[in-house]
C-alpha cells in the first residue's frame, strides 16, 4: 500500500478495499518511523490528519467521488495553513499560525484530500540542498550521507521513502525539479500564472511557482488538476479553463529538441549515460530528435542570481518583528529592533541573498545590474520561442551531477548556485518544466530527466513522460536505505 502510486490508492478507496483512515494511519506511522532520520516534515498533527480522513470516508460514504478524495498530501512548508504553523524553513517564522489558507491548499480541502502535515525546506525557499533550514538538513532516502535537493527537499524526500504518495513544493529557480531528480521521483514546475501564488510566502514573486511531487508522470497530472485554476486574488493568476493533464500523447513524429548547451562537458559521466540512454528510448519510438541552440543559456544563472535576490531584499522586507514573526526580546529603539529582529531570525543563506538584492537595486547599480538582467531574461525567452518553432518539447538533464554529500557546497554558495544551471532558464521564461528519474549513476544515486514546453504545455509534457514510464522502471525503484 506505501508503494502504490495515488492513482492506485485512489482506485483502492474507490472499490472500498481500504479506507482514508487506514491509508493516513499508515502514512503517519511511516512518517513516525523515518523522520528522525531523513527529517523530511517540520510539523505533523496526527489528530488534523485523521480528522480530514474521516471526513473524506463520510463523503464517498454518501457517494462522492474524486482522484484526491480521501488520499493523504505533505504541503511544503511554505504554504500557508489556517491554524498551523506555516515557518518557511526560518526562525522569523517559527512559531507563525496562519490565520488563512492557501488557495492550493483550499482546492486540496475541497477536492476532500488529507493534509500528512508540512515539509521542511531551504528558509524563505532558498537554497538547492535543503541544508539552511532552520530545522536542519533533510537526509537524501538514497544515502543518507547526502542532500535530498532543494528547496523542497522535504517534499521530495517524502515521497521518496513512501511517507507520502505525494506533495507539494514550489518552484522558483528548479526548486520542485532539482530535488525530484536528486530524490528519484518527479516533480513538475506549471507555466507561470497556471497554479495562484496566493498564501504562498513569497521569495521572488516573478518566479514563484507551487508544483505537484509524486511517483509518476500520472499522478502529477492528478495533483495539477486539483491545484490549477483561476484565482482572483492573484493579480498574476491565468483566467484559463480547468484542464486535464493526463492525456495520450503520440510519440511517434514527436519533435524532441536537443540543445547543445545542456551537453557539455560539465556534465558528470553517470549523468550523460543515463539522460544519453533516454534520448536513444524516444528515438527508437519514432521521436524525431532535433539539434537546437539555446545560447543564452550560459548567463542564466547570472540573470537570476540578480532578479531573484532583488525581488526577495522587497519581499523579506515585511519582516521586521512589528507585525508577526520572531521579535528580538532586548533592543534600545525601534532601528534597533529591525536590525537586532533581523539578525537573529534570518539564516545566512537568506542574509546573503537579501545584501545582493538590496545591492542590486541601490541607486547607481539598478541600470548597471537589474536592468541588464531583465535584458537578458527576455533573451532567454526569445531563445526558447524559436526554439519551439523547430520543435514540440525540449529535453536534457535535470540537474549536472547527482546528489552531493551534506555540507559539500556550503562553503562555496557559487558553485551550488552553478548546479542550478538547466532548471533556471525555464522560470525566467515562465514556462512549464518536469522531472523524471531516468537511471542511475555509478554510485547508485538517482540521475533526472527534464523536459521543457512551451506555454501550457503541460499535458504534452505528462503525455511524454508518461510513455516514457510505461516503458520504464526507474520511477518505481525504492531506496534501499528506507526499505517499506
Amino acid at each position: 500500500m506505501l508503494n502504490a502510486t495515488l492513482l492506485e490508492l485512489a482506485g483502492a478507496l474507490e472499490a472500498k478495499k481500504v479506507s482514508s483512515v487506514e491509508l493516513t494511519r499508515a502514512f503517519l506511522a511511516r512518517i513516525q518511523r523515518l523522520n528522525g532520520e531523513l527529517n523530511a516534515f517540520i510539523t505533523v498533527d496526527p489528530e488534523r490528519s485523521l480528522a480530514d480522513a474521516r471526513r473524506a470516508d463520510e463523503r464517498r460514504a454518501r457517494g462522492e467521488k474524486g482522484a484526491l478524495l480521501g488520499i493523504p498530501v505533505g504541503f511544503k512548508d511554505i504554504y500557508c495553513t489556517k491554524g498551523q504553523r506555516t515557518t518557511c524553513g526560518s526562525r522569523m517564522l517559527e512559531n507563525f499560525a496562519s490565520p488563512y489558507d492557501a488557495h492550493v491548499v483550499e482546492q486540496f480541502e475541497l477536492a476532500g484530500a488529507v493534509s500528512l502535515g508540512k515539509t521542511n525546506m531551504d528558509e524563505f525557499a532558498m537554497g538547492s540542498s535543503n541544508e539552511s533550514s532552520h530545522f536542519g538538513p533533510v537526509r537524501n532516502p538514497w544515502d543518507k550521507r547526502r542532500v535530498p535537493g532543494g528547496s523542497s527537499g522535504g517534499s521530495a524526500a517524502a515521497v521518496a521513502a513512501r511517507m507520502a504518495p505525494g506533495a507539494l513544493g514550489t518552484d522558483t529557480g528548479g526548486s520542485t525539479r532539482q530535488p525530484a531528480a536528486f530524490s528519484g521521483v518527479c516533480g513538475l514546475r506549471p507555466t507561470y500564472g497556471l497554479v495562484s501564488r496566493y498564501g504562498l510566502v513569497a521569495f521572488a514573486s516573478s518566479l514563484d511557482q507551487a508544483g505537484p511531487i509524486a511517483k509518476t508522470a500520472a499522478d502529477l497530472a492528478v495533483l495539477l488538476e486539483g491545484m490549477a485554476g483561476f484565482d482572483e486574488r492573484d493579480s498574476t493568476s491565468v483566467q484559463r479553463e480547468k484542464g486535464k493533464y493526463s492525456l495520450p500523447v503520440e510519440l511517434k513524429g514527436l519533435r524532441i529538441g536537443l540543445p547543445k548547451e545542456y551537453f557539455t562537458e560539465g556534465l558528470q559521466p553517470g549523468v550523460r549515460a543515463a539522460v544519453d540512454a533516454a534520448v536513444a528510448w524516444f528515438k527508437s519510438q519514432g521521436a524525431k530528435l532535433v539539434e537546437l541552440e539555446l545560447p543564452h543559456t550560459k548567463v542564466g544563472v547570472a540573470a537570476y542570481y540578480v532578479i531573484a535576490p532583488a525581488e526577495a531584499s522587497s519581499n523579506l522586507s515585511r519582516f521586521d518583528g512589528v507585525r508577526y514573526g520572531h521579535r528580538a526580546k532586548e533592543y534600545n529603539d525601534l532601528v534597533d529592533m529591525y536590525c537586532r529582529t533581523r539578525a537573529e531570525g534570518f539564516g545566512a543563506e537568506v542574509k546573503r541573498r537579501i545584501l545582493v538584492g538590496t545591492y542590486v537595486l541601490s541607486h547607481g547599480y539598478y541600470d548597471a545590474y537589474y536592468l541588464h538582467a531583465q535584458k537578458v531574461r527576455r533573451l532567454i525567452a526569445q531563445d526558447f520561442t524559436r526554439a519551439f518553432e523547430k520543435c514540440d518539447l525540449i529535453l536534457g538533464p535535470t540537474a549536472p551531477t547527482t546528489a552531493y554529500e551534506l555540507g559539500a557546497k556550503t562553503e562555496d554558495p557559487v558553485q551550488m548556485y552553478l548546479g542550478d544551471i538547466f532548471t533556471i532558464p525555464a522560470p525566467l521564461a515562465g514556462l512549464p518544466a518536469l522531472s523524471i528519474p531516468c537511471g542511475f549513476d555509478g554510485k547508485g544515486l538517482p540521475v533526472g530527466l527534464q523536459l521543457t514546453g512551451p506555454h501550457f504545455g503541460e499535458a504534452r509534457l505528462l503525455g511524454a513522460a508518461h510513455c516514457y514510464q510505461q516503458a520504464t522502471d526507474w520511477h518505481a525503484r525504492v531506496p534501499k536505505e528506507t526499505p517499506l
